[in-house]
């Protein structure tokens, strides 16, 4: 079995590695018995399913998700069953490394139009005459 990321790239389940926990908050009387949260583990060095390219791309784009060691940690919750919070953790995990995967948009510079230049320099000139126009006024009458 493998997680899907986009067409062409699936993560086999054995790159993968879950760690379970009791969850924090609320639930009942089962909740210090048992261990709902789930965290995925994938360790990103050691991944045959990722070109160097991708790696590095995802290394860059989710920096503040991997730890030193190089593995990308992911956490579920949410949920009050374990196998809810897998299905949760695995596609949080799949949607962050399509969005780190995907190509930004190169910026196209814009130019600003010449009479949107001229209009403000018009409106400087214009402020600027008022305001000696006070100033002068204001003189006078001193």
């Amino acid at each position: 079995m493998s997680i899907r990321i986009k067409r062409g790239l699936d993560i086999p389940e054995k790159e993968v590695t879950y760690r379970f926990a009791r969850s924090g908050g609320p639930g009942g009387q089962k909740v210090n018995k048992v261990s709902t949260r789930v965290t995925l583990l994938f360790d990103l060095g050691a991944s045959q399913s990722l070109s160097d390219a991708q790696r590095e791309r995802i290394r860059r784009r989710l920096a503040t998700r991997i730890n030193k060691a190089g593995v990308l940690q992911v956490v579920s919750q949410s949920y009050r069953t374990q196998a809810a919070n897998r299905r949760e953790v695995r596609e949080r995990f799949a949607e962050l490394l399509r969005e780190a995967l995907k190509r930004m948009r190169r910026r196209k510079p814009t130019r600003i139009p010449d009479g949107a230049k001229e209009e403000r320099l018009k409106d400087k000139k214009h402020r600027s005459r008022l305001k000696r126009e006070r100033a002068r006024s204001h003189h006078v009458d001193d």
